[in-house]
């Protein structure tokens, strides 16, 4: 019990302190070349189980195919949970002017794969649009406060996705 509450309270901090660093924009112009990188070796150190991001926020590997290659790929994303069991991803490209190619990967192949804390789940991708856009924005805020501002700051309509897991595939 009170390792949890340690653990908590230690993320809440460390929370407070990265979340306006990551609004600055330094970040947005690093963070898109920087966090991949970091991404890629906390995952070799973890075996996989879990991205640096998921030490702040509940985070996912995306795993899609190409739109144009048709090769596998793997994306670590930030979700926000809708709360019927469902992941909101949201395509900020830390707030770049062009939609990260997940999003094109998810728009041409909407089955995929996510794999959470260890577990591998297929899921159906949908947009996310209209006032279910809205409510899907309004949930993400309340996990991480401004993080809208990526839209407004990209001059476009962020892509949002609900992926609804359709089966387990097994653990990692």
């Amino acid at each position: 019990m009170v390792h949890n509450w340690r653990m908590t309270t230690v993320l809440q901090t460390v929370r407070r302190l990265v979340a306006p660093l990551t609004q600055t924009p330094l970040f947005r112009r690093i963070g898109r070349v920087v966090m991949p990188a970091l991404e890629r070796t906390f995952r070799v150190l973890n075996g996989g189980r879990m991205p640096i991001s998921g030490l702040l926020v509940p985070s996912l590997t995306l795993h899609t195919i190409g739109a144009k290659s048709g090769q596998p790929r793997d994306v670590q994303l930030m979700y926000t949970p809708d709360g019927t069991g469902c992941a909101i991803v949201a395509g900020t490209n830390f707030a770049g002017p062009r939609h990260p190619a997940w999003t094109a990967n998810l728009i041409a192949h909407p089955d995929a794969e996510i794999t959470v804390r260890g577990r591998i789940l297929a899921v159906r991708a949908t947009r996310v649009r209209g006032e279910d856009r809205e409510a899907a924005w309004a949930r993400i805020e309340v996990q991480w406060p401004n993080y809208r501002s990526y839209e407004r700051e990209s001059g476009r309509t962020v892509r949002l996705f609900r992926l609804r897991p359709v089966r387990e595939l097994g653990r990692r």
